[in-house]
């Protein structure tokens, strides 16, 4: 039997990437559940609440760095307050269109995240991370 990731949850404003993401995720049959938010506000709502109920507490956030109301970078300032209330690790990738260096550079300073991956994913790069992630 195949090992399979049991949540990944998805954070983009971007409504037809979150579409395509989650067919492409459902296609490498990996991950059990896809979760999805428009906003990092509503994704840190989530977060909250789970450090109450730790029920569907997602294996592995995809996080947009550009979004409206709440964008990746404010997200991941919320969540290091968050994350000792939580009952597992998340592995956390920033996924942007973005290419500049400061981006880049920004994302591997912080502890919390595993990876910065330039959209558009493929579904490969979605095997190769899903992998890695059962693999440690």
């Amino acid at each position: 039997m195949q090992k399979t990731i049991n949540t990944v949850c998805v954070v983009d404003d971007d409504l037809i990437y979150q579409f395509t993401t989650k067919k492409i995720i459902e296609s490498t049959k990996l991950v059990e559940k896809i979760i999805t938010f428009s906003d990092g506000e509503k994704a840190i709502e989530f977060f909250y609440a789970l450090s109450e109920n730790a029920v569907d507490t997602p294996d592995i956030v995809l996080l947009d760095i550009n979004m409206p109301i709440m964008d990746g970078w404010d997200f991941l300032k919320e969540y290091v307050m968050i994350k000792p209330k939580l009952s597992k690790k998340i592995t956390i990738y920033l996924v942007s269109s973005s290419v500049h260096d400061t981006d880049v550079e920004r994302a591997k300073q912080m502890s919390d995240v595993t990876d910065y991956v330039i959209k558009p994913v493929t579904r490969d790069k979605f095997i190769e991370m899903f992998r890695d992630f059962l693999n440690v």
